[in-house]
């Protein structure tokens, strides 16, 4: 169980939050909640843990403001678990929980855009066809909140790119950072083909950590005719537990993209992406076969 904290540590907001999501359970529960897992027999399967266990960390987790029990039927009442704005404010910390590991743990501490393919990011990513995205809404650089899926389409092609740099600058050494190079010419050639996507009935996004008005002005600047889409509070990263790097002091999204289709399956992942013209006209074959 959760322990409590110590009088010597009760300013002490490490110590506050490791009483609340230290524990190895703990933090697993707000990893698949956040991938889309809320009902208590699919939470036991995917993680293995006893029942016990399992709601005596569900009732902590929801005592503390990080859950919400949501009920989903009734005689008998029963519930799902879902995130609170509190246990949101915890994915940029679950994803830099695994960025970091990735780097450190399952690298070799290289800082990189990109990634070995035989590394444990591009094995995740490898994993990702099959897997549902949760339903979730990313702000959008047009001023509304967006689902990264169009359901009206065949398939949505999410790209995730580092960052642009216009309109604020890049950090200093962006780069001498492997992958971290093209996020401009990625979009401009989405951009140009983005009428044959059309005629296809395949959606485009791009995705970043960027802001959303950093977001608008580059796509006013370049006409990008499709939405992009600002991950900056890491919902998308950690619903799919997207590889990062952090550069500037600001976690960034690896160079990914994803065909997803309407019933919200990932169906294809290119990661790592090395020839991104390619990687444009894969997306869209791929697509177009759904």
């Amino acid at each position: 169980m959760a322990r409590s904290v110590p009088e010597r540590d009760a300013a002490c907001a490490i110590a506050q939050a490791a009483a609340v999501v230290g524990d190895w359970w703990s933090l697993l529960l707000v990893r698949e909640t956040a991938r889309g897992r809320h009902r208590f027999d699919e939470l036991q399967q995917e993680l293995g843990i006893s029942r016990k266990v399992l709601t005596e960390r569900l009732a902590h987790l929801v005592a503390s403001g990080v859950l919400e029990k949501v009920p989903y039927h009734q005689g008998p009442v029963r519930y799902e678990y879902r995130l609170t704005a509190v246990g949101r404010a915890l994915l940029p910390v679950l994803v830099s929980m695994q960025d970091w590991a990735d780097r450190w743990l399952l690298g070799d501490g290289t800082l990189t855009a990109s990634a070995d393919e035989h590394g444990a990011d591009a094995h995740r990513m490898h994993e990702l066809p099959g897997t549902r995205l949760p339903r979730l809404t990313l702000p959008a650089h047009t001023g509304v909140a967006l689902d990264p899926l169009d359901v009206d389409r065949r398939a949505t092609v999410l790209f995730c790119y580092p960052a642009t740099g216009r309109p604020s600058p890049l950090p200093d050494g962006w780069a001498d950072i492997p992958g971290t190079l093209g996020c401009t010419l990625e979009n401009r050639l989405f951009r140009d083909a983005y009428g044959d996507f059309t005629a296809a009935g395949v959606a485009v996004r791009g995705v970043s950590t960027q802001r959303p008005d950093e977001q608008r002005r580059f796509a006013e600047e370049e006409d990008i005719p499709f939405p992009l889409l600002s991950d900056m509070d890491a919902g998308l990263a950690a619903a799919l537990r997207l590889p990062t790097f952090r550069a500037g002091q600001a976690l960034r999204l690896k160079r990914a993209v994803l065909v997803v289709d309407r019933e919200r399956t990932v169906r294809h992942v290119q990661f790592p992406v090395a020839d991104i013209p390619a990687a444009v006209e894969t997306s869209l074959d791929v697509a177009k076969g759904l």
